[in-house]
């Protein structure tokens, strides 16, 4: 599935909360974790920020770039790692099924994507369990923290049905 040119607009808008540069600190996201919260994050420099912060996510997917940059990949810990090519701009099957295979193994668990991560945020809302907290990055304006629900599952879906 390509994101055509027509919906990158759309695309733009967060998922959930922003919270903005400055206040993407761990007190701020750990008002929104509880006991049994399945953090999941999309991106290297959320995944990074989180493990800094001592919060090992559940699911952690990362691509190796920083907007557009290559970089050093976070620190693996002790996590399962799974591989998958995901081209830019677009969402692979293989991708789903992944995501959603990684969502059955005992956390944690890392998907490192020879591609582009970005636009998994999407099949991540569908498929991640109900205690779930999604953060990725927003560039330049801060970290975007999702509470799953149905409400953004639904969301995600028809974003992802837009997609062709």
């Amino acid at each position: 599935m390509k994101l055509p040119d027509s919906l990158r607009d759309q695309f733009k808008t967060p998922l959930g909360i922003l919270l903005p540069l400055g206040q993407d600190n761990k007190e701020n996201i750990e008002k929104y974790l509880s006991n049994n919260s399945y953090l999941i994050t999309v991106g290297d420099k959320t995944t990074e920020k989180m493990i800094n912060f001592g919060l090992t996510p559940s699911l952690q997917i990362i691509d190796g770039f920083e907007k557009r940059q290559k970089r050093d990949l976070p620190k693996l810990g002790n996590a399962t790692e799974l591989k998958i090519d995901n081209p830019a701009a677009e969402i692979t099957l293989e991708s789903i099924e992944i995501i959603k295979k990684a969502f059955s193994m005992t956390a944690p668990v890392r998907i490192t994507v020879m591609g582009e991560e970005d636009l998994l945020v999407l099949p991540v809302c569908i498929h991640a369990p109900d205690n779930s907290i999604v953060l990725y990055g927003q560039p330049n304006e801060g970290l975007v923290l999702v509470e799953i629900s149905s409400e953004i599952r639904n969301k995600a879906q028809t974003l992802l049905d837009l997609m062709n």
